[in-house]
C-alpha cells in the first residue's frame, strides 16, 4: 500500500478530524465495516445507479406513450444529468458536516418518491419533472465510497472502492439490459414498478445497514451551509491534486462517453440494428468480475503506478478503434481492452484523495463528479458533431487524443506524487 499521509494528519490543512475524544468521554472502538456490510452497500449502489439508466432502451416507448416527439423526449435523460451534477455540488458537501447516514437516508427516500411518480405520471410533464428530481437526489454513488472509506483498513481501500464501483457498473448493466426486457414483455410501465419497490428496499435497509459518525466528529465546530460550499475553494488550494485527478476522470468518462456515441451511430450505418448496441454494452458484465481483482492491484502496487497503467492499456484500446472499426468482431477487441480498465482508472484516481482527512472527503468528491460530469457532457457531444462531421474516423481520432491527454496527465502525476508515495 502506499505511504500516504494518513488520516487527520494532512500537513497545512484547518480541516483535520479531531482523533481525541472530548474530555471525559471515552472513545468508542473504531467501526469497521464487514464483509456482509460492504455487499450490501455494494447492492444498494446498483439500485440507486440504475435509476438514471432505465430510459435510455425504452425511451422510444415512453415517448409514444406521452405522444411527444424524440427530440421533446431527449429533455428527460438530459435533465436528469444536468439535475444530478447539480445535486452532486449542492447536496454531497453536506456529507462533511452531517452524518453520511442521514444524508443518504434522505436522498434515497427522495429517490424513492421521484421513481414511484414516474410508475404512475399520467402527464409528461410530471414524468419529466420526476426524472428532474430523481437525478437531483442520486448522491448515494458517490457518497457511499466516501463513506465506506472511513471505515475501512487503508490496505483494504482500492479492494473495497473497486466492489462498490462494481455496484455502479452492475447497475447499470442491469439496467440497460433489464428494462428493454421487461418493457418488450410487461410495458414500460412496469420498469419503473419494479425499480420503486427495489428502492423503497433500500431506504428501509440503508439507515440500518450504516452507522453515524465516527467518534469525535460531531464534536467539531460546524461551518454554516455556505461556508461549507466555499470551503471547496480553499481545500482544492490545499490539495491541488484533486484538480488532475478530477481532469483525468473527465477525460476517462470522456472517452466512454463519445466512444459510445459513436458506436450508437456508426453500427446503424453498417447495417446493424440497434439492438447490436445493446448486446456490446453487456461486455461491461466483464467489469464484475475483474474490476474488484484490479482495485486490489492498486492496493498493492499504489495508486499512481496503476492508474497510468491502467491508462496505456485504454489508450491501446482506443488506437485501435479506428484499424478495426468496420468490422463488427474486431470491434470487439479495442471495446474489450477499454472495458476492462476504465472503471479501474477511476478507482486510482479515488484513492489519491480517499485517503485523506475523512472530514473534508466528501467535498473533494464533489469536486471531482463535478469534473467527471463537465469531461462528459462536453465529449459526449462532441463525439456525435465530430461523427457527424468527419465519421468514425473523426470519432475514434477525438477518442485518441483525449485518451493520449490522460496518458500524459498520469505520467505528470506519477513524477509529482507517485512516486514519493509508492509501497518500499
Amino acid at each position: 500500500m502506499s505511504s500516504l499521509p494518513p488520516s487527520g494528519q494532512q500537513d497545512g490543512s484547518d480541516d483535520v478530524e479531531v482523533i481525541a475524544a472530548p474530555a471525559g468521554k471515552p472513545a468508542p472502538p473504531e467501526r469497521r465495516l464487514s464483509k456482509t456490510e460492504t455487499l450490501l452497500l455494494t447492492l444498494a449502489c446498483a439500485v440507486v445507479t440504475a435509476n438514471a439508466y432505465y430510459i435510455h432502451p425504452i425511451i422510444s416507448e415512453v415517448a409514444n406513450t406521452f405522444d411527444v416527439g424524440h427530440g421533446l423526449i431527449g429533455i428527460v435523460p438530459g435533465a436528469n444529468q444536468i439535475a444530478l451534477a447539480l445535486g452532486v455540488l449542492l447536496l454531497l458537501p453536506l456529507g462533511d458536516r452531517i452524518s453520511n447516514r442521514k444524508l443518504v437516508t434522505v436522498t434515497v427516500a427522495g429517490q424513492f418518491i421521484s421513481i414511484a411518480c414516474m410508475a404512475f405520471a399520467q402527464d409528461f410533464r410530471l414524468f419529466t419533472l420526476a426524472s428532474t428530481v430523481l437525478g437531483f437526489f442520486t448522491i448515494a454513488p458517490y457518497l457511499l465510497p466516501t463513506y465506506a472509506s472511513k471505515r475501512v483498513d487503508p490496505a483494504r481501500l482500492g479492494a473495497v472502492t473497486a466492489m462498490l464501483t462494481t455496484g455502479v457498473v452492475g447497475g447499470i448493466l442491469v439496467a440497460r439490459a433489464g428494462a428493454g426486457i421487461i418493457a418488450e414483455t410487461l410495458g414500460w410501465r412496469n420498469v419503473y414498478y419494479i425499480a420503486s419497490g427495489l428502492m423503497l428496499l433500500v431506504s428501509i435497509l440503508l439507515p440500518f445497514i450504516m452507522d453515524e459518525r465516527e467518534a469525535g466528529a460531531d464534536d467539531q465546530p460546524r461551518q454554516s451551509y455556505f461556508s461549507l460550499l466555499f470551503s471547496m475553494l480553499g481545500l482544492v488550494r490545499k490539495n491541488p491534486e484533486i484538480l488532475l485527478s478530477g481532469t483525468i476522470q473527465g477525460l476517462g468518462f470522456g472517452v466512454f462517453l463519445s466512444v459510445w456515441m459513436g458506436i450508437g451511430l456508426h453500427l446503424p450505418d453498417m447495417g446493424y440494428g440497434v439492438d447490436v448496441v445493446g448486446y456490446l454494452a453487456g461486455l461491461t458484465i466483464l467489469n464484475l468480475f475483474t474490476t474488484p481483482f484490479l482495485g486490489r492491484w492498486a492496493d498493492n502496487i499504489g495508486p499512481y503506478k496503476a492508474r497510468l497503467a491502467f491508462a496505456a492499456i485504454n489508450f491501446s484500446g482506443v488506437c485501435l478503434l479506428w484499424p478495426m472499426g468496420n468490422s463488427l468482431w474486431l470491434l470487439i477487441i479495442p471495446i474489450m481492452l477499454m472495458t476492462l480498465v476504465g472503471p479501474a482508472v477511476d478507482i486510482c484516481s479515488r484513492m489519491t484523495f480517499l485517503s485523506l482527512a475523512p472530514n473534508i472527503r466528501t467535498r473533494l468528491m464533489t469536486v471531482y463528479i463535478v469534473m467527471m460530469f463537465i469531461g462528459g457532457g462536453i465529449s459526449s457531444s462532441a463525439g456525435t458533431a465530430v461523427y457527424d462531421a468527419f465519421g468514425w474516423a473523426g470519432n475514434a481520432v477525438l477518442a485518441m487524443i483525449m485518451s493520449g491527454t490522460l496518458v500524459a496527465l498520469s505520467v505528470i502525476a506519477w513524477f509529482w506524487r507517485g512516486r514519493e508515495q509508492s509501497p518500499r
